[in-house]
């Protein structure tokens, strides 16, 4: 039954990526990105309900206050899943820049989507002419007031296991003096990175407290958000695994 309804959940999400990326690349042309950022938010708001409904999976965050309101700042956050891809859009404050890898733009119709959005897409074999253009467009966003996403994993990782943060946000706050708010979830105990299956449950998020970075060297400010988000997955993680030991997952790296 598990994998039946993951499968429903599959197709209904690429045919809502599908319908959604085909009219906002429509509609383009005669809205202004407010509109189509509504549209996008409708997007999300419609497959976090078809996971709820069709996968019983549901989530609850944490220190929504630590989010700074009209302000540029740096969000970090670990990487498990497809789903803080599609669910932090709707908890961060607007307007926001996501920062990702160059190949997401080449996806059929959620690609296309994406880019009426301006990311930083980064091509990751670029080296030092990557981490430029995240620089100096970067601090453009941010001194617009722009909430800048960042996974500094640079990929999806277990639940369990970890990777070396990147040092590219922590070098854009040393840069421009921006708060970075640190996030922490565990949604890979509930969908993993490589498995078809869901695990019904609930996902927890938590925003840390904003990381005043003023003063402070990127290896430091580097260093406090991924000891914060290290200690907190691993927590959230435990967590999941206690209240539910399914919601481990395949996918999920223990011992």
């Amino acid at each position: 039954m598990n994998r039946f309804r993951a499968s429903l959940f599959e197709a209904f999400l690429w045919l809502s990526v599908l319908g959604y990326g085909l009219l906002m690349r429509l509609l383009a042309l005669g809205l202004s990105r407010q509109r189509l950022m509504a549209i996008a938010l409708h997007w999300q708001r419609a497959v976090l309900w078809g996971l709820r409904r069709l996968c019983g999976i549901d989530y609850r965050v944490q220190g929504e206050a630590h989010l700074l309101e009209g302000r540029g700042q740096i969000i970090l956050s670990n990487h498990q899943s497809a789903w803080e891809t599609i669910a932090l859009g709707r908890l961060l404050p607007m307007p926001q820049t996501w920062v990702m890898k160059q190949e997401l733009l080449r996806i059929p119709f959620f690609g296309w989507a994406l880019s009426l959005f301006e990311p930083i897409a980064i091509d990751r074999s670029a080296g030092r002419q990557a981490m430029r253009q995240l620089l100096t467009v970067g601090a453009e966003r941010l001194a617009r007031g722009h909430c800048l996403v960042i996974f500094p994993e640079g990929t999806r990782v277990a639940p369990g296991a970890s990777k070396r943060f990147g040092l590219g946000g922590a070098l854009l706050a040393e840069r421009t003096g921006a708060p970075v708010v640190p996030i922490a979830h565990n949604a890979g105990c509930f969908w993993g990175r490589q498995t078809l299956g869901k695990y019904a449950g609930t996902i927890d998020v938590v925003i840390g407290p904003p990381i005043e970075t003023q003063g402070l060297s990127a290896q430091e400010i580097n260093r406090r958000a991924e000891d914060w988000i290290r200690t907190t997955t691993q927590a959230l993680v435990e967590y999941a695994a206690g209240a539910n030991p399914a919601a481990q997952g395949r996918d999920t790296v223990t011992g």
